[in-house]
C-alpha cells in the first residue's frame, strides 16, 4: 500500500536476541476504508492495535482478522514501543486504558530496540472442570487420562487454559487438531490453549499458544497468557519466568514476566523487546 492515507507501523514485538518477534500493526484510531478495517488480513499480521491518546493516558483497541479482542499483551508491547518512539525520549511511561482496565505501561530505548512492559490487571486462576480436560486435551493430541499437575484456567480479559508438558521436545512435537480445538474452545468459552514446558530452575520455559477461535491457529508471542502463567507459577514459589515462543513458526520470541506482592495483592509485570520494522500507509475513509 502506498500514497496518502493513514500511517501504520509494523512492530516486531517480543523479539529474542534481536531476531523474530510477532509482527503487529500499530496505528492511530481513525475512520477506515474496508481495506483498513481488515488490517491483519491485508498486512499479514496476526493482530492490529489502534491507539488513542488523551489527557488521562492512552487507550488501546485490538483486533485479529476475526474481530475485536478485549486485550492483547504483545499488542500492548508493540503500542508502547511506537508511543516511546514518537515521544523521542529515552524512557516513556503512560496509563494504559484497555479492555475496561487501566494499568501502567512503560518503555525504554536500548540501542536500536525498545524494551516495553506493563503491569497486568487482576488475573483469575481456577482448576479446570472435568469437561474442559476431556475436550481440550484430546484436541491438543494429549491423553486426557494422564494426570497433568499444573493445568489451570486463567482469565485476563478472557479465559484460556494453561496446559503443562514435561519438556521442550514434547512441546515441539505437538500437532493439535485445530478444527477440534476450535470447536472445544467455542463450546467452553475459552480464548485458546497455552501449552508450556515445565520451567527450569531459573524460570526459563517454552510455550505454544493455539487460538483458532480468534483466527490465530498458533500465536508467535502470547504475552497475556505468559502473564497468566507467571501468576500461576508464583503460587508455587517461582517469582519470575522467561518464556520462549514462536520457534515452530520460525519467528523466535521471548516474553518475560514476574510477580511481586503489593498491599493490594499480587502484581504481574510482563513485557519484551520490540523494534519498529517499517512504516507504510493504508487508505482512510
Amino acid at each position: 500500500m502506498s500514497g496518502p492515507g493513514l500511517p501504520v507501523s509494523i512492530v516486531n514485538a517480543c523479539m529474542r536476541d534481536g531476531r523474530g518477534g510477532s509482527p503487529t500493526a500499530v496505528l492511530d484510531e481513525a475512520p477506515l476504508s474496508d481495506a483498513g478495517r481488515r488490517i491483519p488480513a491485508v498486512l499479514g499480521t496476526s493482530h492490529a492495535v489502534f491507539i488513542s491518546a488523551h489527557d488521562h493516558g492512552v487507550s488501546l483497541r485490538f483486533c485479529t482478522a476475526e474481530g475485536g479482542l478485549p486485550a492483547c499483551g504483545h499488542g500492548t508491547v508493540a503500542a508502547l514501543a511506537v508511543l516511546a518512539d514518537r515521544a523521542g525520549r529515552a524512557e516513556y511511561q503512560a496509563a494504559v486504558h484497555a479492555g475496561g482496565q487501566v494499568f501502567q505501561g512503560w518503555a525504554a530505548r536500548r540501542g536500536c530496540h525498545i524494551e516495553a512492559a506493563f503491569a497486568t490487571a487482576s488475573i483469575a486462576l481456577r482448576e479446570p472442570a472435568p469437561a474442559e480436560h476431556a475436550l481440550i486435551l484430546p484436541a491438543l493430541g494429549l491423553d486426557p487420562e494422564v494426570p497433568r499437575s499444573g493445568t489451570c484456567v486463567a482469565s485476563l480479559g478472557r479465559p484460556r487454559i494453561l496446559v503443562p508438558v514435561p519438556s521442550r521436545p514434547a512441546l515441539a512435537a505437538l500437532a493439535p487438531d485445530l478444527g477440534r480445538l476450535c470447536e472445544a474452545c467455542d463450546r467452553l468459552g475459552l480464548l485458546g490453549s497455552y501449552v508450556y514446558s515445565v520451567p527450569a530452575a531459573d524460570g526459563r520455559a517454552a510455550a505454544r499458544m493455539f487460538a483458532p477461535s480468534i483466527g490465530v491457529p498458533e500465536d508467535i508471542a502470547n504475552t497475556n497468557s505468559t502473564a497468566c502463567l507467571a501468576a500461576h507459577l508464583a503460587r508455587q514459589g517461582i517469582p519470575g519466568i522467561a518464556v520462549d515462543m514462536g520457534d515452530s513458526l520460525a519467528r523466535p520470541a521471548t516474553i518475560t514476566a514476574s510477580v511481586r506482592q503489593t498491599p493490594k495483592g499480587p502484581l504481574t509485570h510482563v513485557g519484551g523487546t520490540a523494534t519498529i520494522a517499517r512504516t507504510l500507509t493504508i487508505p482512510a475513509a
